[in-house]
């Protein structure tokens, strides 16, 4: 048996300080103590190396052994990984209950795939085959809805030696030998394992011309995301964060889900993982777990393992937008991360910045929002990954240092309010602090699908919400009914918006989504509404008069009124607009 020539010094929460010698490189795993408890190299300072480990340190003391792994913190990649649930170091959830109950035992090494599932496995290459970087050697139905496709690792290739028979094979079972241009003959399997930390390259990055689309009225037509970009709901305790990374999960156009509780409350996620379980897929039939990634790291789990975390399901994520899937991965929460980071930070004595967050936060940010994005990868196919990173300030205080921050970084912000959660208005996106650098980006693909008049009634919309907001200081101030009769118009008109399209109930059938094609519809309705009316005000007709008709309030409850899958009810409210307009007019004539 080869002697130990490292072990552990002192213990600092989950933090070790480990001496023996100068061979441990930075970001190097090692396994610390006798039950080999899963550690990463932080810090190297001569023969003096700090670790971060990712599981509770009761009962470590000095003395004990610390073994390196010679390898950096590395996660396996390959079927098996979709409808199942991890911890932060991408450990099964479902094989640990298994093995020591409720709560996670020290120690527990469970591999992340099931190594003896057998995949039907159909092989693409054959002898003398030249193999490319990224390329595609074999395929198998991972779930219903999602083919898997095991592919070189970016720093692979060669030439086919011999391959299997297409067939029933596990992931650690050989089914295609290369050998690369050094002359070295490799194995390869369905499974790969890449580090968590180094992003996977891609060929080429593409400008965003598209967006992710959500259901959600208030994002598809007022602050869009880019497929492949990055969006930050930013709110106080209450205020929906959660419920709406649940619905842009549930409901986005994007192939797969990586949804990660990042230092979330036990009760929360276990929420999520009841809902996600009972779910059909809209856009498939099948189950929603059939195309989702769960990492579950809640608050009362290793303080570590949360700072990992987020590693660990960009990685998820790449590896699935290298087969040429479009990925949205939910993120929620990269406060709680950054806490984490605060945390380690402040364990080993790097000197705090502002709020006591280290000084590198924003470029741990940067880090994680730059591996967004919509590629060519190296297999040849086009993928993406959409971040949407929840943010929980103290407070509800935008200015602190994660909201500012992440802002650099990411170009769509969906600012929750806290008095519109209070007042029961949900999504409780504000739409006068929100806002989506992708307009611009977006508009030819909203003009070619739903056409010009779709981005005309948006602005419309955003004007009159604006305009609303200006005339109530003044209603605030000197009350309604000083107001002249079109200034009245405005305000209603902005009620019968407010409530009857931004605000949208993901609890209810019909309104929890919402095609795009019925947002314009809904839009069309509105305006009809507003027109024929201004046209009644020009006349000296008081609003009174046409509110008595009951026509406001018929548009506010047509978002449940009219399924999604029959548009053209929205012929007999045009029909409703006009009768009420043309009664009104025809009473003053």
């Amino acid at each position: 048996m080869a002697e130990i020539n490292y072990y552990i010094q002192g213990i600092n929460g989950p933090v070790v300080t480990v001496k023996g010698g100068k061979g441990l490189a930075m970001m190097d795993m090692v396994s610390v103590g006798p039950e080999g408890l899963i550690g990463e190299v932080v810090s190297v300072k001569g023969d003096e190396t700090t670790v971060q480990v990712y599981e509770d340190t009761t009962g470590l003391i000095p003395g004990m052994a610390v073994i390196p792994q010679g390898a950096p913190m590395s996660i396996a990649l390959g079927p098996g990984l979709l409808s199942n649930i991890f911890d932060g170091i991408c450990r099964p959830l479902r094989g640990i209950e298994e093995a020591t109950g409720a709560f996670i035992g020290r120690g527990i090494h469970i591999p992340a795939l099931d190594t003896k599932k057998q995949w039907n496995v159909t092989i693409l290459v054959k002898p003398g085959d030249t193999l490319a970087p990224g390329q595609v050697y074999a395929e198998c139905d991972e779930t219903p809805v999602i083919r898997h496709r095991s592919m070189l690792r970016p720093d692979q290739s060669g030439t086919v030696l011999s391959v299997a028979e297409n067939g029933s094979y596990t992931v650690e079972d050989t089914i295609v030998t290369i050998q690369t241009p050094a002359g070295k003959t490799v194995d390869l399997k369905l499974a790969q394992t890449w580090p968590i930390r180094k992003p996977r390259p891609v060929k080429a990055r593409r400008s965003i011309t598209q967006p992710l689309v959500t259901g959600q009225r208030i994002i598809d037509a007022l602050f869009p995301l880019g497929k492949g970009g990055c969006a930050a709901i930013p709110g106080p305790f209450g205020a929906g964060k959660t419920v709406t990374q649940h619905q842009l999960a549930k409901w986005s156009d994007a192939d797969l889900i990586v949804y990660l509780g990042c230092g979330e409350r036990g009760n929360e996620m276990t929420q999520v993982l009841d809902e996600f379980s009972e779910l059909i897929d809209p856009h498939t039939g099948k189950p929603l777990m059939d195309r989702t990634v769960l990492l579950a790291n809640t608050s009362n789990m290793p303080v570590a393992a949360r700072e990992a975390s987020i590693y660990t399901g960009m990685t998820i994520a790449e590896y699935y937008r290298d087969m040429g899937y479009h990925v949205a991965m939910m993120a929620d929460s990269t406060s709680r991360w950054a806490e984490a980071l605060r945390e380690i930070s402040g364990r080993l004595e790097e000197m705090p910045a502002e709020e006591g967050f280290p000084a590198y936060l924003s470029s741990r940010l940067a880090e994680f929002y730059e591996r967004a994005g919509y590629m060519d990868t190296l297999s040849g196919r086009e993928g993406s990954i959409t971040v949407i990173g929840a943010v929980s300030p103290q407070g509800g205080d935008f200015s602190e240092p994660v909201t500012q921050n992440t802002k650099r970084f990411i170009r769509t912000f969906w600012a929750l309010d806290r008095s519109l959660a209070y007042a029961r208005h949900f999504p409780a996106i504000n739409w006068n602090t929100s806002y989506s650098e992708y307009l611009t980006d977006l508009t030819p693909w909203y003009v070619a699908h739903y056409g010009e008049d779709f981005m005309t009634l948006r602005g419309r919309l955003q004007a009159v919400m604006k305009e609303e907001t200006s005339l109530n200081e003044i209603v605030k101030l000197i009350g309604s009914d000083i107001l002249p009769e079109d200034q009245k118009l405005t305000i209603e008109i902005a009620r019968v918006i407010r409530l009857g399209f931004l605000q949208q109930n993901s609890f209810h059938a019909i309104d929890t989504y919402v095609p795009m094609e019925k947002m314009k519809r809904m839009m069309e309705a509105i305006f009809r509404l507003y027109d024929g009316a201004k046209g009644l005000i020009a006349k000296s007709i008081p609003l009174s008069q046409i509110k008595a008709t009951g026509i406001f309030d018929q548009l506010i409850r047509m978002k449940y009124q009219i399924p999604n899958d029959d548009l053209s009810q929205f012929d007999q409210y045009d029909t409703m607009v006009d009768q009420a307009v043309a009664s009104v007019a025809a009473a003053y004539q």
